[in-house]
């Protein structure tokens, strides 16, 4: 699973929903679907612009998490 820690890089930069909406130029409604982890995809774009407003990496907004289920043999 990739778990989307957008909410935390915000806190970090004390920056609410609606500036960063307005900063990546894209709606709140779109970035409020990321930051639940309701997103199935975003685009590479999208990412760069978020980043480039937080002043971050990729990786400090994504994080892989392994499944709790071990793989079959």
């Amino acid at each position: 699973m990739i778990r989307i820690n957008l909410d935390v890089m915000m806190a970090r930069r004390k920056m609410s929903l609606t500036e960063l909406a307005e900063k990546v130029g894209i709606t709140m409604a779109n970035l409020s679907v990321l930051k639940t982890e309701k997103a199935r995809a975003v685009r590479f774009s999208t990412l760069e612009a978020i980043c480039k407003a937080l002043d971050c990496q990729p990786g400090d907004i994504l994080e892989y998490i392994p499944d709790a289920t071990p793989p079959e043999n």
